[in-house]
């Protein structure tokens, strides 16, 4: 098991980030809940909250759709968005607002528009989640939204597979405390919730969001787990009605919003300084092996996508 620590004084290599900037604003109709994102390149690649098809939007840098990726599927509730080393878009369908789901899902979904879904089971009863982590080997991380108590981290127990229910593992917790950063539909409580997380693209950082706040960590040796037992720095984001999206375009944050219309925003990293850490530990942290399940994951989905493999169930 790994300690919890609790926050510690800022380091000096700790990012500074700030202030931010408008990069354009968001009018199409078709994107009243984003929900998710994903910088690739000079893209913004982003998905709704639910929906009864699979969709995801890829804008260019002035906010405008360029395209849009389907696939045969009728998802319950997507909630965030991750990209893979080989480009394979991951939708976290894990929203459970009710939590009455038997089952959550993740989606891998090529350009193509192929689709793979899997669907898994919480070890100890429904939870609902706005969050996803997707680790440089491509083992996904499933950060739950908990207005009172700890946050879950969980992750597979064993390798994925299209035709049954895999079971997750709880590997760890958040807990974030109340900051007083405005924005957000919920107030204090707001301040606390999860609702989005993301990867850099060199693997090095590792963010989770609420409503106000971002959670910066740093991520050595691709050891998600690990990093998120450490103290993070903390950055207020600028307010939002209801920010939910949360992506790194290099070491840059990018926000978004729900509601119509909504502002993409850049929120730069600076030069290092002795930024403030954030108001926030992590419970024990269990230790594992996530060789085999990565591994696994990549092939199923490599195999399945390649036979032109797609899911066209829904199912709670």
């Amino acid at each position: 098991m790994i300690g919890c620590s609790p926050p510690g004084p800022a380091r000096a290599a700790d990012p500074a980030y700030g202030p931010a900037s408008t990069v354009c604003t968001v009018s199409d109709p078709r994107l009243a809940e984003s929900s998710g994102l994903v910088v690739d390149g000079s893209r913004f690649v982003t998905v709704n909250d639910g929906g009864e098809s699979l969709e995801v939007f890829v804008l260019d840098r002035s906010c405008k759709v360029t395209s849009v990726i389907t696939a045969a599927v009728d998802p319950y509730d997507v909630e965030d968005l991750a990209r893979a080393a080989d480009g394979t878009l991951w939708l976290a369908d894990t929203g459970d607002n009710d939590r009455d789901r038997d089952t959550v899902a993740l989606h891998a979904l090529r350009e193509d528009g192929q689709a793979v879904l899997f669907r898994f089971i919480y070890p100890d009863g429904a939870h609902d989640a706005e969050a996803l982590l997707l680790d440089e080997a491509g083992r996904p991380f499933i950060l739950t939204k908990e207005p009172l108590g700890q946050a879950g981290i969980y992750t597979p127990s064993a390798p994925p597979s299209p035709s049954r229910v895999t079971s997750l593992e709880w590997v760890g917790s958040l807990v974030f405390a109340a900051t007083g950063t405005p924005g957000g539909p919920l107030g204090e409580v707001g301040q606390v919730l999860i609702t989005g997380a993301a990867l850099s693209s060199d693997g090095a950082l590792a963010v989770v969001r609420t409503y106000t706040d971002a959670y910066l960590y740093e991520v050595t040796d691709g050891d998600v787990v690990a990093a998120l037992a450490a103290s993070p720095v903390r950055v207020a984001l600028p307010p939002a009605p209801q920010g939910e999206a949360i992506a790194f375009d290099g070491s840059d944050l990018v926000v978004t919003s729900e509601g119509m219309p909504f502002d993409v925003t850049l929120v730069p990293a600076v030069a290092p300084t002795a930024a403030a850490t954030a108001d926030a530990s992590i419970a024990d942290v269990a230790e594992g092996n996530s060789t085999g399940v990565t591994l696994a994951i990549a092939a199923v989905v490599a195999a399945l996508l390649v036979g032109g493999y797609s899911v066209l169930r829904r199912r709670r």
